[in-house]
Order: structure tokens, then C-alpha cells, then sequence
């Protein structure tokens, strides 16, 4: 059986990816940094994992603690609290960073030694249109009202991040995925979409074989072009 690891996955996106890839047949071990709010991922079959991903001791003892691996979701993720410029400083964004960005290579690196004994290793990095420059300079779309600074920035190296390493590793599927403007506690649920419906690229990412795209940025219509 396939062997998934999900960040942030006690909640929102985190928690329906991991209801829809043990349907899907995988083993998951959820991630969260309090074990106390894992009930749901409990009801659904999951393994509750404690992982911060701030934290390098923490993660490395949740990959540790891990018997194999064969796909990564680097779900965790904040929004700051930071909306716009005047409430900007290096504070806000630093945090932001250390979760969305950091936080995601502390994972993925620790990841790897379990990753390169699988026979078909994949990381699904979550992202956001947010981070996607054509989005926020397009009228019409979701993401052109945002002003926040920070988490777009984060988004947008989290999309790098998953180009590049998929250029280091040509034997991993290493992609990237935007859920859309999904109703979670994010937005306070203000959202048009369903978490299913946010999940939908995750997943399908999720599920990829070894013949499967890599290095690709994907939303649940399909390829977004770079």
C-alpha cells in the first residue's frame, strides 16, 4: 500500500485530502502540531502524527517515527497577519515565511532519505493562485483583490520551490497544486468552492504514477502554464 504524509492535516484541506486518499487506498499519516485535535483524522483511519513544521526537532521526529513513505503533501500553511501594506513589517512576513516556505523545506528535506527507498516517490507541495502573478494582475479572477503581501509572497516561492526541486530529483513526481477560493477558516468560509473541490489537484497529484507529470503547477480544471 502507498504511504502518504499530510502537513496541516487536522483541518479544512489537510483533512479532506487525507479522507480522500485513504479512500483512495493509502496508508496516511496526518501531521499537526497537537495530537489533542486529531479526532477527525482519527474517525477517518488516519495516524495522527505531531509535526510542526517550525520546529526541526519536531519534524524530524515525525519522520522518524515513520515506518516508509511514498507521497508528501506539504499542506501546512498561515496566512499571517498582515493584509496590506500599513500593517506590514519584517515580523509578519518572517512568520509567514517559516510556515509556508521554510516550513516546507524542513519537511521535504527530512523526507527525502524515506522518499528515495520508494518505488514511486511524489510530493504534492500546496500552493495558491495567490502566488501566481498572472492571477493577481488579471480582473476578474479570485485572487486580483488581494492585498496581502506575505502569503502571496510565501505561494509564490512555494511554486518555485516545487520547480526546482522536481529539476533535482527527475525520479520523484514533484508538483504544485492551487485548491482555488475554497470556503475554509481561511476566508471564514467565504469561499465558493468545497473542500472537495479544493482538493481535487492535491489529489489528483497525489495519485500520480511514476509516468505522471512533474515540475507542473495544476488546479482542479488542470495545468496552469508557467
Amino acid at each position: 500500500m502507498t504511504t502518504t504524509l499530510i502537513t496541516g492535516a487536522n483541518r479544512s484541506l489537510g483533512l479532506e485530502t487525507a479522507r480522500r486518499l485513504i479512500e483512495a487506498g493509502h496508508i496516511v499519516y496526518a501531521g499537526m502540531r497537537d495530537t489533542a485535535s486529531g479526532n477527525a483524522v482519527r474517525e477517518l483511519g488516519a495516524i495522527p502524527v505531531q509535526l510542526d513544521v517550525t520546529d526541526q526537532a519536531s519534524v524530524d521526529a515525525a519522520l522518524a517515527s515513520l515506518p516508509e513513505l511514498d507521497v508528501l503533501v506539504n499542506n501546512a500553511g498561515i496566512l499571517g497577519t498582515s493584509f496590506g501594506v500599513d500593517d506590514l513589517d519584517a515580523a509578519a512576513i518572517a512568520a509567514v515565511l517559516d510556515t509556508n516556505v521554510t516550513g516546507l523545506v524542513r519537511v521535504t528535506q527530512a523526507a527525502l532519505p524515506l522518499l528515495r527507498r520508494s518505488a514511486n516517490p511524489v510530493i504534492v507541495n500546496v500552493a495558491s493562485g495567490v502566488g501566481w502573478p498572472k492571477f493577481l494582475t488579471t480582473p476578474g479572477t479570485d485572487e486580483f483583490p488581494v492585498p496581502a503581501i506575505p502569503y502571496a509572497a510565501s505561494k509564490a516561492a512555494a511554486i518555485a520551490l516545487t520547480v526546482q526541486y522536481a529539476k533535482n530529483l527527475p525520479s520523484f513526481r514533484v508538483n504544485v497544486s492551487d485548491p482555488g477560493y475554497t470556503a475554509t477558516d481561511f476566508n471564514r468560509h467565504g469561499g465558493h468552492q468545497t473542500v472537495t473541490e479544493g482538493t481535487d489537484a492535491t489529489v489528483k497529484l497525489a495519485l500520480l504514477g511514476a509516468d505522471g507529470p512533474t515540475g507542473e503547477f495544476h488546479n482542479r480544471f488542470g495545468r496552469i502554464d508557467f
